[in-house]
């Protein structure tokens, strides 16, 4: 089956900067949207940004213009380059795809979660 390994997490300081990876791997046949998601602590997992297969892009209004989603289709991998971050960012960030595998098909794949610490 399909797997998301993420990595690049870790403590930084208030307005300091992180790249999270996210790569994919396994009887993939085609990867459509990707995307990264984050929980904090006591609350509920929402929407950091999505990337289309055509590079479509969708962002949280808390990131907008902070955070920028990409990705390299050959490689089957998401990046999430963050700016400027705040303590609010702190979170568990987790990747996610809509995945078509060779034999379960189309569905989605989470991966683990990556801690990102922001301190102030």
């Amino acid at each position: 089956q399909v797997q998301l390994v993420e990595s690049g997490g870790g403590l930084v300081q208030a307005g300091g900067t992180l790249r999270l990876s996210c790569a994919a791997s396994g009887s993939i046949f085609s990867i459509n949207a990707m995307g990264w998601y984050r929980q904090a602590t006591g609350k509920q997992r929402e929407l950091v940004a999505t990337i289309t297969s055509d590079e479509i892009t969708n962002y949280a209004d808390s990131v907008k213009g902070r955070f920028t989603i990409s990705r390299d289709n050959a490689k089957n991998t998401v990046y999430l380059q963050m700016n400027a971050l705040k303590p609010e960012d702190t979170a568990v960030y987790y990747c996610n795809a809509d995945v078509v595998e060779l034999i379960f098909g189309r569905h989605e794949v989470w991966g683990q979660g990556t801690l990102v610490t922001v301190s102030s």
